[in-house]
């Protein structure tokens, strides 16, 4: 079994900042991908950023510059800096991790609502 606890979601107004974590615990060992979806209503779930174990990142275009992803190997935990945050950040915050065993689990989300 493999468990994922997401942490610091919230209510932000325009331009402030929320930072995101999630730790894996349980039977996971070694993790390649740790990332972040996000799914707002009625739109499907897009790729927000993702590191690999190698600490390399992908960003989706709309979040560059603004988003920062970190990892912590030693502890399984992800992090998503998020400043600048603008009302279309609004939406369900999902971790997602990809062991090199093969496989990958979500978290169980976390609200971003982005409002003044």
């Amino acid at each position: 079994q493999v468990q994922l606890v997401e942490s610091g979601g919230g209510l932000v107004q325009p331009g402030g900042s929320l930072r995101l974590s999630c730790a894996a615990s349980g039977s996971i060992f070694s993790i390649y991908y740790m990332g972040w979806y996000r799914q707002a209503p009625g739109k499907e779930r897009e790729l927000v950023a993702r590191i690999r174990y190698t600490s390399s990142t992908d960003y989706a275009d709309f979040v560059k510059g603004r988003f920062t992803i970190s990892r912590d190997n030693a502890k399984n935990t992800v992090y998503l800096q998020m400043n600048s945050l603008k009302p279309e950040d609004t939406a369900t915050y999902y971790c997602n991790v990809v062991p090199y065993s093969g496989g990958q689990y979500w978290g169980q989300g976390t609200q971003v609502t982005v409002s003044s």
